[in-house]
């Protein structure tokens, strides 16, 4: 018997078509429609990360893994034909900021081009009901002060990262204006960013990295303590994805449109903060230490997210505080690493998604 009786009464059954769910927030969703009774099909490139969530704990199995890339516009559009999906949710990206420095033109074919391929194989697909397009908080033109962002507010980004997501967002815009009007599915952007738990093994990330410290016995070093952003374990904007997916399915058009998915404002954190926190919970004699880089990269110091629109109209908020996230993130990594097979990793994952959900009683263990 599924976990989330009320979701899995709307989910049940429903085609739903996934690019990007062999990545860190794609594995989790995997999971989460699984265990709600979705059909699903998963469009994705193989792993990029060693270990990864998708391959541990066997992900292949849950629905139907296809491998490819959202720059190859024929194939994508030949999966989506041939499985006829009712909900599609894009999440497919070059997610890393310092990455995108290196590659930027890697991140814009997929980022930009990988997005408009998407939109596109979806006009005039029959069935298809919703779109849903997950972009970040970073494609907002941060002008570093302290007010939250609102969906209103002028997209930007100094970095190629940013930049490419300000221009899903554009893309997503001008198709749903030219080709999804009335009778047509209904597309909508989310823009979350700074999300953590179990499974993220990326680079340049502060928890990935204190993972891989911890589990090392050496000292995590962090170069910015001080900048501030919109931190929330992965299950709270993905439990804000499936409302506005639904909302989209359900009432069409009127959600049509971009949505934040961030912490209230007094429960965004310095880096600082989270290190502290998860270097506490992680335990084992973990530490840190904080060492300037001196030649940086430029990275953004002050982001914050309004998320009103999504507590207003998607009856949407985080649920958990930062040390029970940062706890559950511990635990799920601390469980991997100490022997647990996949069928009890995947267990304990729909476990937690239950527990910060607030559907099911408290556990930590799985």
């Amino acid at each position: 018997m599924s976990l989330f009786p009320i979701e899995a009464q709307f989910w049940k059954g429903k085609r739903v078509f996934v690019t990007g769910h062999t990545g860190f927030k794609g594995s989790w969703l995997w999971i989460w429609l699984s265990e709600l009774g979705a059909v699903m099909r998963g469009y994705a490139l193989q792993p990029d990360t060693e270990p990864s969530m998708f391959n541990s704990l066997g992900l292949d199995q849950l629905g139907e893994h296809c491998v490819g890339d959202v720059r190859d516009a024929s194939t994508l559009r030949a999966n989506l034909r041939e499985f006829r999906p009712e909900i599609v949710l894009h999440l497919a990206a070059q997610p890393l900021v310092r990455r995108s420095y290196r590659e930027p033109l890697e991140t814009f074919a997929t980022n930009v081009q990988g997005t408009a391929n998407v939109l596109d194989a979806c006009r005039d697909l029959p069935g298809l009901r919703a779109v849903l397009a997950v972009t970040s908080d970073k494609c907002y033109e941060n002008r570093e002060m302290l007010v939250p962002y609102r969906e209103e507010d002028r997209l930007g980004g100094r970095d190629p990262y940013s930049a490419s997501k300000a221009c899903a967002e554009i893309v997503a815009g001008a198709w749903r204006k030219s080709y999804f009007g009335d009778g047509a599915a209904a597309i909508a952007t989310a823009r979350a960013g700074n999300v953590f738990g179990g499974g993220d093994y990326s680079e340049d990330r502060l928890i990935p990295d204190a993972v891989r410290a911890y589990s090392a016995g050496r000292r995590l070093i962090v170069r910015n303590i001080s900048a501030l952003r919109p931190w929330q374990h992965v299950v709270e904007p993905l439990s804000g994805y499936l409302m506005l997916a639904r909302a989209l399915f359900e009432r069409g058009h009127e959600y049509a449109e971009p949505f934040n998915f961030g912490p209230l404002p007094d429960h965004q954190m310095s880096v600082g903060d989270v290190v502290e926190g998860f270097t506490r919970v992680w335990g084992e004699g973990a530490q840190w230490v904080h060492e300037p880089e001196v030649q940086a990269v430029h990275e953004a110091g002050l982001l914050l997210l309004d998320s009103t629109r999504a507590r207003t109209e998607l009856g949407w908020q985080s649920q958990s505080s930062l040390e029970q996230a940062l706890r559950f993130t511990a635990d799920w990594y601390q469980a991997l690493h100490h022997g647990r097979s996949a069928t009890e990793m995947r267990r304990l994952t729909v476990g937690q998604i239950a527990d910060i959900r607030g559907v099911a009683g408290k556990r930590t263990g799985g």
